[in-house]
């Protein structure tokens, strides 16, 4: 096995880690940590280098793995539409269909699948692999009863949808309701105030409780972000949000919402059936596919047609760690946005602001940007109400009765902190010390309701921050949004560009003439054309002209030359970012109008 050195003197026996180290994918220090790792791991379960940089140190899937199969000289495969013909998808659901259960399970945790026999050789099973050195790929090759094998490598992006697909399994939830769906009549309704004893009936009798663990799952396997349950006129919607859209998924038909509701709150964690009056937060958790799946609870009283009846919204936000994106190269920033953003958080103070609505990805781009600073020799602390993903070498404080918001901000000065998040700068108090933390030697994480990045600074003035505070605490503001992506596997070349909608949007003559704008068609594989969503953003980065342009504000920050600043420096407005994923070929037109505004607005 080749041996290499790296600049600092240390020894890499590994020729992975070696190729790793060389193309600059992994650091050194990395590399060692992962070889004492292997070294700890002894007997039949030790891990190679590829797998435990991948599961211990986050490292990229597809960049080890692809290495490792350049190394070892397994073949690549592209799993696009070329090669996952009609034929060879029933050809894998076949093979699939023949193993028992506990065989399914082995390929998940493997990541493979039979692709095709091999046309010289009609006895060699091909399968494709996201790991080629998986150890139990021999053990596969035996249960599809191969007598010759050969695995070729397949990124995981590629390989993880057909593994849902073929090995997700049935929802046995939904599975026991089928028969029972419709047996409840306009009849069992009472005109009466809500009778506990009647609903404890009809939840029974209902099998609401399956439709409710049912939903979880499925909510999980579609990738939905967040349910919603909303009692209506015709019965009660369940709905899916789905790349940022809500998509109906079922309409119970003949069922009280007050039963809906309590069953529900009576299987998460922090809520009372009983009180229908108040807004309430609770917490579900579930083992979902062999993962395990947290879910955000909020319950809220809406008004009712009748007096009688007392209905509540229900909105189930999915808390899956599988989509955490811990590496920030991931979050989609645009050349100029990546640049400052990476130069912000290596500071050793200051602060970074991520603004933008509800459902904008502000606490993924957070929490990619803690992964990025935390090591072992700095004391992270973050107060996050509520706390949505847990962070890893992070101290993540738990607020409760007698611990809340406010309160917490106030102890962690007290607490030696070198990182700090705070989830929000709620009001003049939360954003006081937040600016403290930052201007007293912390590097300070924290997000805010704005429409752009330089209002950002206008709120936080109104809020009542001294200007010259506002100008030497902040290393940089984000404004983000999210825009559909169109399906790689069934977008169209636009013909003929409606030249009138491409310049509304802000495109110059010379990129219509010159680019190819594409529109969503829809296919088995995708949401109406679209799958997926990607990040836009607005980068202010705060330069010494802009430091300057805010002190000299006086009492009215001029937003408008904050941002002429921040354009001559490089900084894309939201729309000028939306404009680029069209040109990238990844969205069209049409979402460049729904997912930002007129910048001259």
């Amino acid at each position: 096995m080749a041996i290499a050195a790296s600049s600092s003197g240390e020894k890499f026996v590994d020729k992975v880690g070696f190729a790793l180290l060389h193309k600059g994918i992994v650091q050194p220090e990395i590399i060692t940590k992962a070889l004492a790792v292997k070294e700890r791991e002894q007997g039949p379960k030790q891990r190679n280098i590829a797998q435990i940089l991948v599961s211990d140190f986050n490292i990229d899937h597809d960049l080890v793995l692809r290495e490792v199969a350049h190394v070892y000289a397994f073949k690549e495969v592209n799993l696009d539409e070329k090669i996952l013909t009609e034929e060879r998808l029933g050809f894998i659901r076949q093979m699939v269909e023949s193993l028992t259960p506990e065989q399914r399970e082995l390929l998940i945790e493997a990541k493979a699948l039979p692709l095709r026999f091999d046309e010289k050789q009609p006895e060699k099973l091909i399968i494709v692999a996201g790991d080629p050195t998986h150890r139990a790929l021999p053990r596969i090759a035996y249960y599809f009863r191969a007598r010759k094998y050969e695995v070729v490598y397949a990124r995981i992006t590629q390989l993880q949808p057909l593994l849902e697909e073929f090995l997700r399994g049935d929802n046995a939830y939904l599975e026991s309701i089928k028969d029972i769906e419709g047996e409840i009549s306009e009849d069992d309704f009472e005109e009466n105030l809500v009778d506990e004893e009647a609903l404890d009936r009809e939840i029974n009798k209902s099998m609401l409780v399956n439709l409710f663990e049912g939903m979880l799952v499925e909510a999980v396997r579609q990738g939905a972000s967040d349910i919603h349950i909303i009692p209506g006129k015709r019965g009660t919607e369940f709905h899916f949000r789905i790349d940022g859209k809500l998509k109906l998924w079922h309409l119970q038909e003949g069922t009280r919402p007050e039963a809906i509701s309590a069953v529900i709150k009576d299987r998460s964690k922090g809520t009372d059936r009983f009180n229908r009056e108040l807004a309430q937060d609770g917490f579900i958790q579930r083992v979902i596919d062999n993962v395990v799946i947290r879910f955000r609870v909020s319950v809220l009283p809406i008004v009712a047609l009748e007096m009688n009846q007392k209905l509540e919204s229900i909105v189930i936000r999915v808390l899956d760690n599988r989509k955490v994106i811990t590496d920030l190269r991931k979050i989609g920033f645009q050349p100029y946005a990546y640049k400052v953003f990476v130069k912000s958080i290596r500071k050793p103070q200051g602060m970074v602001i991520l603004t933008g609505p509800t459902g904008s990805g502000k606490s993924t781009t957070l929490v990619a940007a803690l992964h990025s600073v935390i090591t072992t020799d700095v004391n992270v602390l973050t107060v996050e109400d509520p706390v949505e993903y847990v962070i890893d070498g992070a101290r993540q404080i738990k607020l409760g009765p007698k611990l809340d918001f406010d309160r917490a901000i106030r102890a962690i000065l007290r607490h030696d902190p070198d990182i700090v998040m705070v989830g929000e700068m709620r009001d003049k108090v939360t954003a006081d010390i937040a600016i403290k933390l930052a201007n007293t030697g912390h590097l300070t994480f924290s997000t805010l309701h704005t429409n752009d990045a330089p209002s950002a600074v206008s709120r936080l003035y109104k809020m009542g921050i001294e200007p010259f505070l506002i100008a030497y605490a902040i290393n940089l503001i984000v404004a983000q949004r999210l825009i559909r992506t169109l399906c790689e596997k069934c977008k169209r070349k636009v013909e003929k560009v409606d030249v009138a909608m491409a310049k509304a949007a802000g495109f110059t003559d010379e990129e219509i003439a010159t680019n190819t704008f594409y529109e969503p068609v829809g296919c088995p594989n995708c949401n109406g054309g679209y799958k997926g969503r990607a990040a836009i953003h607005e980068a202010l980065f705060f330069t010494a002209d802009i430091r300057r342009a805010i002190l000299k504000s006086g009492s009215d920050i001029d937003e408008d030359v904050v941002r002429q600043l921040a354009q001559k420096h490089g900084m894309l407005s939201l729309r000028a970012s939306a404009r680029a994923r069209v040109l990238e070929g990844r969205a069209c037109i049409q979402e460049v109008f729904a997912a930002t505004t007129d910048e001259m607005e």
